[in-house]
């Protein structure tokens, strides 16, 4: 081509240069060795036949790497195969034993690194049960029974999560429960209440560890309420041994009188009493018991920000509310009841644009005011202000986790039509996620831990370097200028600690 306009051209590299364009993906590779990921999956999925073709760590491991490194498809595992330094590198991090019994599953002579995209779809299909597809009502929720093997990513999970607490121990677990829509052009999925086709798994999140404990794939008709409690309790068989509290926030969809009385009368075995704070519904009588609360009870609300203390428009008041449903029991629970306040401006009125009369939020008019209501269902006694903060915290760390979910990895994206599959391509999703937050956590810290995925992939994962071999060991050799080159070295020397167990 001419040298015009365009001032470079391109070609191929005609031999084996051993280029990569993730030069900091292995050692998320040395994490996976360390935690005996590869063991587990093997142990618990139960996909692959143990004898031939991909085994369930080749597969599950494969699409986790992809949800780490950027593909959002089954197609881009193709993005893996055709990058010829990372693939010696995964050829390369097997001991003799291991590459011996690889050959043994294989008729043929094995020539790929990762599975085709037709190999994954075959495996999802194992996650998919066409029986229980059959018990579906129209107009009626449904969540379909997890077979084996999605119980088994579930058990993987579990095991991470342990992995996680067996070198950073918490004997508190505050469980954040929500639902995320996932909006989909699937034509089998089902429409939410936004009124489009998605689904809507329902996440359980432990804050003090960062990671999610539990997650339940859901059709999107599926309120995110729906069986709430049941997927609580399946949730606290995932924690550790050593946690010994439990505490629960939750938006709304948690404000379900049968999970309050759950929590309050300490009807789980292990952990007993569950403190919890949870979003309540603005109904007319809550609405009326804020009009009816004295000005002197109301006290202004402030953010904290570098250790200070912000004043901000927002009041906030414990008031006298018991809902009608515990009323009319004798024995009905009592709950304390918090309620937040903000004045609405009023808005203006500009020629030819017609004023919003229709807010998305409840309202109360109190004297001439006219106030942005919420309110906050707990069994704590902390002090109202501090309850209000640490129960809105949920907010942005669970949302900002479900962005991470369908933006930074591969949830927003699914590969067929069929429930089961999706659901295990989340499930996987949800262990890169969790592989994440343990990299960041256990092994690069500081700064790092608050990244996410883009920031982690720009200065960690997504390096260039050349895999070479020397003296039969493999050689990564990056650019003398590459700043992420130490971050690599601290880090391989932390994840090689972290084989000695606990510090301390």
């Amino acid at each position: 081509m001419a040298q015009g306009v365009l001032r470079f051209q391109y070609e191929r590299e005609k031999t084996g240069s051993g280029m990569t364009g993730l030069a900091g993906l292995p050692v998320y590779l040395d994490l996976i060795q360390v935690m005996g990921l590869s063991k587990s999956i093997n142990e618990h999925v139960g996909v692959r036949d143990k004898t031939q073709g991909w085994t369930d760590a080749e597969v599950v491991l494969s699409l986790l790497l992809l949800n780490l490194a950027g593909g959002e498809s089954v197609e881009d595992l193709k993005g893996l195969e055709e990058d010829e330094g990372f693939c010696r590198v995964l050829e390369g991090s097997q001991n003799l034993r291991d590459r011996s019994r690889m050959k043994r599953r294989w008729r043929c002579e094995r020539k790929r690194h990762v599975p085709s995209a037709s190999a994954v779809f075959r495996y999802l299909a194992a996650f998919h049960d066409s029986e229980q597809e059959k018990m579906r009502q129209s107009g009626h929720a449904f969540i379909p029974v997890s077979n084996g093997p999605m119980r088994g990513l579930e058990r993987v999970n579990r095991e991470m999560v342990g992995f996680m607490q067996s070198r950073r121990i918490q004997t508190i677990a505050t469980l954040d429960m929500d639902a995320t829509v996932v909006e989909t052009n699937k034509s089998s999925a089902l429409f939410s209440y936004k009124g489009n086709r998605a689904y809507q798994p329902l996440n359980t999140w432990w804050a003090e560890q960062g990671m999610v404990l539990h997650t339940e794939f859901r059709d999107g008709n599926v309120p995110a309420g729906h069986e709430q409690l049941r997927v609580l309790k399946e949730s606290l068989l995932n924690l550790p041994s050593d946690v010994k509290k439990v505490r629960l926030r939750s938006d709304t969809a948690g404000y379900q009188h049968d999970l309050l009385a759950y929590c309050e009368n300490g009807e789980d075995v292990r952990f007993g009493r569950i403190e919890f704070a949870i979003s309540c519904d603005v109904s007319v009588a809550f609405r009326k018991a804020v009009a009816e609360t004295a000005e002197l009870e109301w006290k202004p609300y402030y953010r904290e920000c570098d250790g200070q203390r912000i004043k901000t428009n927002k009041e906030w008041a414990e008031i006298c509310f018991v809902p009608n449903v515990l009323a009319k029991k004798k024995d009905g629970l009592e709950y304390r009841y918090l309620a937040t306040r903000e004045a609405v401006i009023e808005q203006m009125s500009l020629p030819g644009i017609p004023v919003q009369t229709e807010l998305p939020f409840q309202t109360v008019d109190i004297g001439k005011k006219r106030y942005k209501v919420f309110g906050t269902v707990t069994n704590m006694d902390w002090e109202g202000e501090k309850l209000i903060r640490w129960q809105h915290e949920r907010c942005g760390k669970s949302e900002e986790a479900h962005a991470v979910m369908k933006e930074d990895l591969a949830g927003g994206r699914f590969p067929s039509n069929d429930f089961g599959e999706n659901g295990a391509w989340w499930w996987i999703m949800i262990l890169a996620l969790n592989l994440n937050a343990i990299m960041k956590v256990l092994v690069l810290g500081g700064s790092w831990i608050s990244k996410r995925m883009k920031a982690i992939r720009f200065g960690l994962i997504n390096l260039p370097g050349r895999v070479m071999e020397r003296s039969r060991r493999l050689m990564i050799r990056l650019g003398e200028a590459c700043s992420g080159f130490e971050t690599l070295l601290m880090a391989r020397q932390k994840i090689a600690m972290l084989v000695l167990g606990p510090s301390g």
